[in-house]
């Protein structure tokens, strides 16, 4: 009777128990203040929402979020653009990653507005110049033909940093970062390594003002080639630059920002075990009771789910037994089973334990002898937190 009603509780409570769908909390930045949340702490362990004012022709507008202390490859970006022409007087960014409970934070605020021509034609043309003489420099006529001072491979990774670095203070309208030269600019580079000139060393930048016409005809050609290829990656860089640009209007920086503390639990279950137990019977009997228990997480569910379910779980078996030829069998230590082993929570509210129970066996007779034995054992349970201390517990 006892395990019914135990069974028929789980069963209740699994049929009826729906998760609190928790609404997503919003934090305010102020910009002029350089505030966030009022310095309130902002939450952790759950992602959120940032929002504020949109100032006057701030078309987009970027956060980045790492711990303070960390490199910026950490950083995690958020970004929120306006839509369109509609008309609106705020922003909000959705913070989908959530942050260490009890710890602090830098969030850089980046705000961008269209650039104007003038921008536009200032950036592509100081990224197309400084390709250019980057291009230049590095050729030279050989004997043998024209040759890099570096490699290709180095060459092409060179130019893609010289367009990165243009850009830093810029964002591509269309969200798209720049993926490099295409294999049109690496064929066009590995011509050189097909063409034939002979004779004397030439600097191509160089004026010749020989009379040597072969020389003249090899500088020509040299020339021409460059030109070629300078013209070809100003077209890609055009290409990339046709739609306007984000320009770079303002930064703010909330450094060293502490998230909210959660406050500390245990997870307390309360379930069903069952213990196989065969020793000198001749068949395996199965013996069952209630159990207490608690677990101990591997992990943080929020950050790593497999290792925040996996648990390490021990408790006590709520009852002793008797084994069908008249055994007892008892808690050796506290004069109940103990038990120690592996949990896994499952469908948020139920933990799923295997592992090993201790009991005591006492015989029969005048000096009935007492044995000892670690039988595996399996479990249900209906776990709950128990909140430790009286903090806000959300």
């Amino acid at each position: 009777m006892k395990n019914i009603l135990i069974f028929s509780f789980l069963s209740f409570f699994s049929l009826n128990y729906i998760p609190a769908q928790a609404q997503i909390r919003t934090v305010t930045y102020e910009v002029e203040r350089n505030i966030i949340n009022n310095n309130v702490p902002i939450p952790s362990e759950e992602s959120f929402l940032i929002n504020g004012q949109l100032p006057e022709g701030i078309l987009m507008v970027q956060v980045a979020v790492k711990k303070s202390g960390k490199n910026d490859k950490s950083k995690n970006i958020y970004e929120w653009k306006k839509a369109f022409d509609f008309p609106t007087s705020t922003y909000e960014l959705f913070v989908s990653e959530p942050l260490r409970n009890n710890d602090s934070y830098d969030l850089e605020f980046s705000f961008f507005s269209r650039a104007d021509e003038d921008q536009m034609e200032y950036v592509s043309g100081a990224i197309q110049q400084n390709l250019e003489a980057y291009i230049r420099a590095n050729f030279e006529v050989a004997p043998s033909g024209i040759k890099s001072n570096v490699a290709d491979a180095v060459m092409i990774s060179q130019m893609n940093q010289i367009v990165t670095q243009g850009l830093v203070d810029y964002q591509h309208f269309l969200g798209r970062e720049f993926q490099g030269f295409s294999e049109v600019i690496r064929q066009k580079i590995g011509q050189k390594d097909r063409m034939k000139l002979k004779r004397a060393n030439l600097n191509i930048l160089r004026k010749n003002k020989s009379n040597d016409k072969s020389d003249d005809s090899r500088a020509i050609y040299a020339n021409q080639y460059i030109d070629e290829l300078v013209a070809v990656v100003h077209n890609e860089i055009g290409q990339y630059l046709q739609n306007s640009l984000f320009s770079l209007v303002d930064l703010r920086t909330v450094a060293n920002f502490p998230t909210e503390a959660k406050p500390n639990s245990i997870p307390i279950n309360f379930g069903y075990a069952t213990v196989p137990f065969k020793r000198n019977q001749p068949s395996t009997e199965y013996l069952h009771g209630p159990a207490l228990g608690i677990s101990i997480p591997f992990g943080n569910k929020t950050f790593t789910k497999f290792l925040g379910n996996a648990s390490f779980s021990t408790g006590v078996i709520l009852t002793n037994f008797e084994s069908a030829n008249g055994e007892s069998l008892r808690g050796d230590l506290i004069g109940l089973p103990i038990y120690a082993g592996l949990g896994y929570k499952v469908f948020e509210v139920f933990r799923l334990n295997v592992g090993t129970v201790m009991l005591q066996g006492q015989g029969f007779g005048p000096t009935p002898k007492k044995t000892t034995y670690f039988q595996p054992f399996a479990s249900i349970s209906l776990e709950l937190n128990l909140w430790l201390g009286l903090k806000d517990r959300r």
